[in-house]
């Protein structure tokens, strides 16, 4: 059988949308178009690789199968032109990083957009996770790098510390709570109301696990998009709230707020990155990777509570 890439590129994005529609948009091709390259695959294939479904679709196993080798044939391709990139022009690396919400409000932005700037053929397409679900894609091949935080499970990739994190408690400085030095979770869930950051973040799904695990509930009074618009409204006496302490310190009317330790043990987190072991990554991947562990490195000189 002769291997199409473009049928493997229309295969890949269906994997990575569960969608037929998207997946025909991102590959550039009619919806009728990829229907008759995922039909004329499963003919060959002798196989169905689809559940076709009212929403979307699933895989098969036999697609589940497909797509893990698809994934390969694309990152070996990427290495294959990250090599032959110092003889050739306008080739371009792509990586696709998933991270959590602490490295994306913190050292991560700073350091992407300077590689960036040093690498101009490379994209980064980042993404916010949940350290649990990074785990779980990287082990899957859907990204080449991930930052996880706490001690999520790791085991089969290959895992690097980048630095300590530290959640902390901020609070207005006119707030009831301003005067405390340590506190524990618990007792914050008892009496206090909080301001949040968005639903959707990996670092307020985080929490809310924590609380229901010893059997209780955040009590948001607000929730807000971004962490320094978290900072405003606690200034602003709407709340206490939980944010990462590098996030505190970059606030720019840090005097406004109150740092206060968490006495829990997850309140101290390690940053980790994390890859799938094995298999060469391209010459850009490494040199990513280099440029985070010395971004850690001056992250690691800020993290400590002033």
């Amino acid at each position: 059988m002769r291997y199409d890439l473009t049928d493997l590129r229309l295969f890949l994005n269906v994997g990575d949308t569960l969608n037929l529609t998207r997946a025909a948009e991102k590959s550039f091709l009619s919806l009728p178009a990829a229907s008759t390259r995922i039909k004329q695959m499963e003919d060959a294939f002798q196989t169905p690789l689809l559940i076709r479904q009212v929403k979307g679709v699933s895989l098969t196993p036999a697609g589940e199968s497909l797509l893990t080798h698809a994934r390969e044939v694309f990152h070996r391709l990427e290495c294959m032109h990250a090599d032959l990139s110092p003889y050739a022009s306008g080739v371009k690396g792509r990586l696709r990083v998933l991270a959590n919400t602490t490295s994306t409000n913190s050292f991560l932005p700073e350091a992407l957009s300077s590689f960036l700037a040093e690498h101009a053929k490379v994209d980064v397409e980042l993404e916010e996770r949940l350290s649990r679900d990074i785990v779980s894609m990287l082990s899957s091949g859907s990204a080449d790098l991930g930052i996880v935080a706490g001690n999520v499970a790791t085991e089969g990739l290959e895992v690097m510390p980048l630095y300590t994190d530290e959640l902390v408690v901020i609070a207005s400085v006119n707030h009831p709570m301003h005067e405390f030095k340590r506190i524990r979770f618990a007792d914050l869930l008892d009496n206090y109301r909080f301001v949040g950051i968005s639903q959707a973040s990996a670092i307020q799904s985080f929490l809310d696990h924590i609380a229901h695990g010893i059997g209780k509930r955040i009590s948001l009074r607000i929730q807000v998009g971004s962490f320094d618009a978290v900072c405003r409204m606690v200034e602003a006496n709407a709340g206490i709230a939980i944010v990462p302490v590098t996030c505190a310190q970059r606030y720019s009317n840090q005097k406004a707020l109150r740092i206060i330790r968490l006495e829990d043990d997850w309140a101290l987190r390690e940053i980790r990155l994390c890859r799938r072991p094995g298999g060469d990554l391209p010459r850009f991947a490494q040199d990513f990777i280099q440029h985070l562990v010395q971004a850690a490195t001056r992250q690691r000189a800020q993290r400590r509570v002033k």
